[in-house]
């Protein structure tokens, strides 16, 4: 993730040092390179199937949690209108899954990348100097390379797969111009609702366990935009 930081502040001061090269405060396509925080929960919704081996180690109240994480992310928006507008991200995050309940402390996956593909239709209002806006749409989270962690594998887990899967985001936040040149500032949150199915597996190929996770990251950015 280190070199996408520095790609991203790149950018980022590109932009604050070359306003001449500027758009319009009007144009119909808008980039933001911004810092983003994900926030995901990770708790357990279902325990889909187990086997008995592995049951009797979850004990009464099984539960997980994965970690917070901060990656930069590029955001295109497209107006179609002045108040209607389109907007598609880009970014990679890495997190880890401990246990919590019965499973307290329990090393459950040590690496999952997500890919949160995610379109949504925004609608800004009139505020004067600042551009507030809402918006709601589609996203479908891809969940790459993930592996089981050091407790899965002592069970048995020699591989994981979470299923990648289609969930909604909502939206909220503000651009603030800083001139007249389509450059500002944003501030922007997404409340996710997704729940991927986990799926472990022994060497031999055998389903050892599967859940559901109630996922539903909030996602946290700030950052620069050019309009143009």
């Amino acid at each position: 993730m280190k070199k996408y930081t520095v790609v991203a502040a790149a950018l980022a001061a590109t932009m604050l040092a070359n306003p001449a090269h500027a758009g319009s405060a009007d144009g119909r396509i808008q980039v933001k390179v911004l810092a983003t925080g994900v926030l995901p929960d990770g708790k357990i919704d279902t325990v889909k199937s187990v086997i008995p081996s592995v049951a009797a180690a979850l004990g009464a109240s099984p539960d997980t949690k994965a970690n917070d994480n901060v990656v930069p992310t590029i955001a295109v928006e497209y107006y179609a209108t002045p108040s209607v507008s389109i907007e598609t991200i880009c970014c990679l995050t890495t997190h880890h899954v401990t246990g919590t309940g019965s499973i307290a402390g329990a090393a459950i996956a040590n690496h999952v990348m997500i890919l949160p593909a995610t379109v949504t239709l925004k609608y800004h209002l009139d505020a004067g100097a600042i551009k507030p806006y809402v918006g709601v749409g589609p996203a479908l989270f891809f969940f790459i390379d993930e592996k089981p962690g050091a407790t899965a594998k002592a069970l048995g887990a020699s591989s994981l797969k979470i299923n990648d899967t289609f969930g909604l985001a909502l939206q909220a936040g503000v651009d603030i111009p800083v001139n007249d040149t389509g450059m500002g500032i944003s501030f922007d949150a997404k409340r996710y609702f997704i729940k991927p199915t986990t799926h472990f597996y022994t060497a031999a190929g055998v389903e050892a366990l599967s859940t559901k996770h109630k996922l539903d990251p909030w996602v946290i950015s700030g950052g620069v935009y050019f309009r143009f």
